[in-house]
């Protein structure tokens, strides 16, 4: 259902401005018997999500690899934001160990290698010539094609503010996704429409009219990050008693990773339950690609009014700040996917006419190889009449042969039979001449490979 996911701290130094040092949780007393389906997490098992870009596994490399150097990691520790994304800890790469440094380089090549062969794929796949990798791999903003052996300060650079750029974006990409999702949902019901009578295309209309009423009587929802909601998850997820409602040891119990902060994917488990209230996936009325955009919108609220330094990170600090807010006990409602208004008329309509224009070049895309299919059919069965056309008169010339007396030959010439030939093996051992004409007149059946044999046998 959804592709995309975010990353644990410690896969996100390079993401975001995520670059930040793990912080241990600060410890709290917690009644660990009160709370449901406890069990003691394990950080070294923890696998970090895809990011879902296209280097996401050199991206995963080169961290952990830094993150074995004594000194950047030190040095990382100090780093505040601004020192990351503008590229000055980058510099501090001159200073790590030469093993560092030389395992670096190799997964710089190995990534180099493995552009260059996508590339090379896409290209042959249309048949491309004259590749030009240098020029191409220009198009990947996270890696120094000019240096393709050593990894250098310029690289980190360059990987760190792509990684940022892209990341930023990757939310906005996903509400794009999501509203052309929703243009073409209607667009097809639309065109569905169309092709039923009246009488049918009141049934459906009032079937469509039915189904969004359904799915609009959920329960209340509450506001996304309020007390509310929290509590919620305290008592019916955490099995605690809601009078017993702590912040500090609410964000401790949801720190699953224990790095002392709780992440964007952290978050997006919050609200699971508020969700479960709108979308079951047994319903048909309920889209669970619109539950995933309503998590995400969710999130999104919640990072913009906790966030305070907007690092996509919430500190303990942070949320505890948040929970003395008043929109945290006295929260606006929360309007849902069903309350908005995906896209307009005129949006509708310019999306159908792009989708008009694509499916016209796919038409005539699809008449230009037919019509290719065509003239390959036709110039095959031109070659397959001229064949029958050469074997009708090898047959003639052969039938006149046979009634001229002549044998039958092959179609270079060569005679295709001979009478054998009587030897007697003590005339062969007696005349090598007589030998000799033996095995040429063998040598002639023979493959090639069989040929190097007997020559070699009988030089």
């Amino acid at each position: 259902m959804r592709r995309w996911t975010v990353m644990p701290l410690r896969y996100c130094f390079l993401l975001v401005t995520c670059l930040l040092p793990a912080l241990e949780a600060v410890p709290i007393d917690i009644d660990k018997t009160k709370v449901k389906n406890t069990e003691p997490v394990d950080s070294a098992k923890l696998e970090p999500p895809d990011t879902g870009l296209y280097y996401d596994e050199y991206l995963k490399q080169v961290i952990d690899v830094l993150e074995t150097d004594n000194h950047f990691r030190e040095k990382l520790q100090k780093a505040d934001i601004e020192e990351i994304k503008s590229g000055r800890l980058s510099k501090e790469l001159d200073f790590v160990s030469h093993r560092v440094r030389t395992k670096l380089d190799e997964m710089k090549r190995q990534e180099v290698g493995r552009l260059r062969m996508l590339i090379k794929a896409k290209l042959d796949s249309l048949q491309d010539v004259g590749i030009d990798h240098q020029a191409l791999l220009k198009q990947f903003d996270h890696i120094n094609h000019m240096n393709p052996d050593k990894f250098e300060s310029t690289d980190l650079d360059m990987l760190i503010k792509a990684a940022t750029s892209d990341l930023e974006h990757y939310d906005k990409t996903r509400h794009e996704e999501f509203k052309k999702y929703e243009m073409l949902k209607e667009h097809e019901r639309r065109e569905y429409l169309k092709t039923l009578d009246e009488e049918k295309r009141k049934e459906e209309e009032s079937k469509y009219e039915e189904m969004k009423k359904k799915h609009e009587n959920h329960p209340k929802i509450n506001h996304p990050g309020s007390k509310d909601q929290l509590k919620e998850v305290w008592e019916e997820a955490d099995g605690l008693d809601p009078n017993d409602f702590d912040p500090k040891t609410f964000f401790n119990l949801h720190d699953v990773n224990n790095d002392g902060f709780l992440d964007e994917q952290e978050l997006e488990a919050l609200f699971t339950k508020e969700l479960e209230k709108v979308y079951d996936p047994k319903n048909e009325e309920d889209d669970m690609i619109e539950m995933e955009e309503e998590r995400l919108r969710m999130r999104e609220h919640v990072m913009n009014e906790v966030d305070a330094n907007k690092d996509r990170l919430v500190t303990l600090e942070e949320f505890l700040k948040a929970t003395e807010k008043k929109e945290f006990l006295e929260p606006d409602s929360w309007e849902t996917l069903d309350q908005q208004q995906f896209f307009t008329e005129e949006e509708l309509k310019e999306y159908e006419n792009h989708i008009a224009l694509q499916e016209d070049e796919l038409k005539k895309r699809a008449d230009e190889l037919h019509q290719q299919k065509e003239e390959l059919q036709r110039q095959h069965d031109q070659l397959q009449a001229q064949k029958m056309e050469y074997h009708q008169a090898v047959q003639q010339m052969e039938q006149k042969k046979l009634q001229q007396g002549i044998s039958p030959s092959g179609p270079t010439g060569e005679l295709k039979f001979q009478p054998p030939v009587q030897y007697n093996q003590e005339e062969i051992e007696k005349e090598p001449e007589l030998n000799d004409e033996l095995h040429r007149f063998h040598a002639r059946f023979l493959s090639p490979e069989e040929a190097a044999r007997e020559a070699h046998l009988h030089p």
